[in-house]
């Protein structure tokens, strides 16, 4: 990429954002960032520990913080927490300060990718996973949309052949 403006991965948990977000990372050659992993890096303790001591509006408001911070760099790849755009600010910041890549993926997959991944703090609760995976679905997938400049698909293709039809995407709209 000719510019080096930044990438901003969004989506729901399982779709591969950080995955890809490396992928693209070492293929252009771009910084990669993780806000979720920003925060443990910062707080010196993981996802759910946060969730349970400030609960979910203190962890939303932290996280609100550090992409912030992190979408006023250049030339970089944001991965971001499948909840990050509830914000209408950071909403309005990560379409203001880059390309956002909206990354989707079906129920089924999200289930079968997280089902062992203890740190996913709105999964560990007494309500079936499909049924909190459908709920955030139809709250958040409406957002995704709204800031969305490109959608890909993730459930039928490595992260690797996603990363490239990206790219193959930037080059070709650059």
């Amino acid at each position: 990429m000719a510019d080096k403006r930044n990438i901003f991965l969004i989506g729901p948990m399982g779709a591969g954002k950080s995955t890809i977000g490396r992928q693209l990372s070492q293929q252009l050659n771009m910084e990669f960032y993780d806000s979720d992993q920003e925060i443990e890096k910062r707080t010196g303790a993981d996802i759910s520990w946060v969730f349970d001591l400030e609960g979910e509006s203190g962890f939303r408001a932290r996280e609100e913080r550090i992409i912030n911070e992190l979408t006023k760099l250049n030339g970089i790849i944001l991965a971001t927490g499948g909840g990050s755009v509830i914000s209408k600010l950071t909403r309005n910041r990560l379409s203001s300060r880059g390309l956002v890549i909206y990354l989707c993926t079906t129920i089924e997959k999200q289930l079968h990718r997280t089902q062992r991944d203890k740190k996913r703090p709105l999964l560990q609760v007494n309500v079936p996973a499909i049924d909190v995976l459908r709920s955030l679905s139809s709250e958040r997938d409406p957002l995704y949309k709204e800031i969305a400049d490109f959608t890909f698909r993730t459930d039928e293709h490595s992260a690797k052949i996603v990363a490239i039809k990206i790219i193959n995407l930037l080059e070709k709209n650059n």
